[in-house]
């Protein structure tokens, strides 16, 4: 067996698998990148060089936040696209160096406990990452790899280690390794760099979102990978379904090129698709648009070719700090997106978070049920200081483009009604300050995903500005399962007709009160919803930006006629079953 000519020893295969997290097939030579934990001597420090300890602390943070800084600068100057959103992610973990929860912790424990700065380190870091890992939310709970990628180069700082980068790797190489930071993936050239894969991590992760930018094949989460390699082995990462292949067969290397070359021309097909209209065969024209978590994931949106921006999820703001963000602040971050979007809308959701999620930044107490307890909007209303501070952010940011404001979890025209009358109070006192704002206050909007707003949706569509559906809870709710739960997990379905019909009953009260209605859960970025979706009335879809060229390509292939009949169809069903083989039959025609 051969790669690239060089002849390679005949070893054992073994597949392996884990979670796919950028997709792609690489084939390559494997380099085992040594990580290591967060592995520290705890020594008492006297009284009397406490001041020096913390002193030797914060210069190792400015050593690290440097070194980040001068990646970034390195990583503006490539020509690709990725650029500017990692640079945004490395320039966020210096940011998280400058007087955060972070550092004043280990300052704190230095002080209070008289420990050595890297005990102060590894302890604070141990107590963030428990945090973040406890939440039940994958992409705040995937934040603990930031803050332990942060300590690790504190600890080889304070020990006068510099970390090892990829610039001298050969081409064709797959990195392996226990885990990756984003400050190791951000240095990782897609010319030398075929994939990579790790044994830690999460798709939500900023080293997956970076992959995911750079276009480099990647799987995560493969239990016992760096103890079955070879050095020098022959590897296979496919990042689209979850696989690595040591030591491949020359069949299976055969498959995979195969699999590669149709993936390749699959996406050079796709991607001709980015500035054509979403419209089906006979002429019914949808709005595609992407969510994004963060500020650095727009150009992805802009490159996947969305006419705007379904949801911007506001969390991100109040992570990893003690204090709680100005109008200031989110307007400053807002406006950059706006500014990147280029006139295409730009939907702020206000803040989704309480119970269990981010609760020590609010110092709340957790209650028996916090999926059910005081969060979203039932927070913002019983804090009005947070809720008004995010309507004043988005008011001054549409003055520069335009905004959609948009409510999670409301469950009663009540809730809306106290929110608009928040809403309408911040316009007018800006204007009364000679705050520059748009003529009329940017659209209100309301969150569709807990089924009391679902069976009120006329009501609310009478007194909002468009709706959106968030199918992820509302699936959750109305089948009272917890998908993060694996016992259940199997139940969770987004076809459960129970789901179907309050989704189709939004969709009409949207269009006898004539207000948009869009779907931004999960079901949106999924091809095999897309006729149902259709056909039930819905004319925005949101999803995550790699999601919208596959979604696009079946909406331009289905007739929306078609579509009618389908949804038509399946409301008539009461079996999950019976709806899934409608529902295939369908796609298998107009896929």
């Amino acid at each position: 067996m051969k790669i690239d000519d060089q002849p390679i020893p005949e070893l054992p295969t073994r597949v392996m698998t884990g979670t796919p997290v950028s997709p792609g097939v690489a084939l390559g030579i494997a380099y085992v990148h040594e990580t290591g934990g967060l592995s520290v001597i705890e020594y008492c420090v006297p009284e009397n060089r406490v001041a020096a300890e913390v002193a030797r602390f914060r210069a190792a943070a400015k050593l690290v936040s440097d070194e980040l800084r001068q990646i970034s600068e390195e990583v503006k100057q490539r020509p690709d696209q990725a650029a500017e959103e990692i640079s945004y992610i490395l320039d966020a973990h210096a940011h998280m160096l400058r007087r955060s929860r972070l550092t004043r912790g280990v300052e704190a424990q230095i002080t209070e406990k008289q420990i050595n700065a890297e005990a102060a380190v590894k302890r604070q870091i141990d107590e963030l990452v428990a945090a973040f890992a406890a939440m039940d939310d994958v992409y705040l709970a995937a934040r603990a790899d930031d803050v332990r990628d942060l300590g690790q180069r504190l600890v080889r700082r304070l020990g006068h280690e510099v970390a090892n980068t990829f610039a001298d790797l050969p081409r064709q190489t797959i990195i392996l390794a226990d885990e990756l930071t984003p400050a190791d993936t951000a240095q990782m050239d897609p010319q030398r760099v075929a994939g990579f894969a790790t044994e830690l991590g999460g798709v939500a992760s900023h080293t997956a979102i970076m992959a995911r930018s750079l276009g480099i094949p990647a799987v995560v989460g493969v239990a016992g990978l760096t103890k079955a390699l070879s050095p020098g082995c022959t590897v296979i990462v496919d990042g689209s379904h979850g696989r690595v292949i040591l030591n491949p067969t020359p069949e299976q290397m055969a498959e995979y090129r195969k699999g590669r070359a149709a993936a390749l021309r699959r996406t050079r097909a796709l991607n001709r698709l980015r500035s054509l209209p979403a419209i089906t065969r006979d002429g019914r024209e949808m709005t595609l648009m992407a969510n994004i978590e963060r500020p650095e994931e727009t150009n992805a949106a802009v490159l996947a070719g969305a006419e705007g921006i379904g949801l911007f999820r506001s969390e991100f703001l109040y992570m990893n700090r003690d204090d709680i963000p100005g109008a200031d602040e989110q307007f400053e971050t807002l406006r950059a997106v706006i500014q990147r979007m280029d006139g295409y809308p730009v939907t702020f959701r206000t803040l989704d978070v309480g119970g269990d999620k981010l609760s020590r930044v609010f110092d709340l107490g957790i209650g028996p049920n916090p999926a059910m307890g005081l969060r979203a909007v039932r927070l913002s209303l019983a804090r009005p200081e947070l809720l008004r501070a995010q309507f004043a952010a988005a008011i001054r940011a549409a003055y520069t483009g335009p905004v959609r404001v948009l409510l999670p979890m409301i469950g009663s025209v009540r809730e809306l009604r106290e929110c608009r009358a928040h809403y309408d109070a911040v316009y007018q006192e800006l204007r009364g300050q000679g705050v520059e704002t748009p003529e009329m206050p940017p659209p209100l909007g309301v969150m569709i995903e807990v089924p009391g707003a679902a069976l009120t949706a006329d009501a609310l569509a009478r007194e909002c500005d468009f709706l959106s559906i968030g199918t992820n809870d509302l699936t959750q709710y109305t089948l009272a399962i917890d998908r993060s739960d694996e016992q259940v997990a199997s139940l969770y379905d987004g076809m459960h007709p129970a789901v179907l019909r309050l989704i189709h009953f939004t969709a009409e009260a949207g269009r006898r009160a004539n207000v948009p209605v869009s779907v931004c859960g999960e079901v949106a970025g999924d091809p095999r919803f897309t006729g149902l979706l259709v056909g039930m009335g819905i004319t925005e879809l949101s999803m995550a930006p790699g999601s919208l060229p596959l979604v696009k390509d079946h909406i331009r292939h289905m007739r929306a006629e078609a579509a009618d009949e389908l949804a038509l169809s399946v409301l008539r069903h009461a079996d999950v079953i019976d709806i899934r083989r409608l529902v295939d039959t369908f796609n298998e025609v107009y896929a």
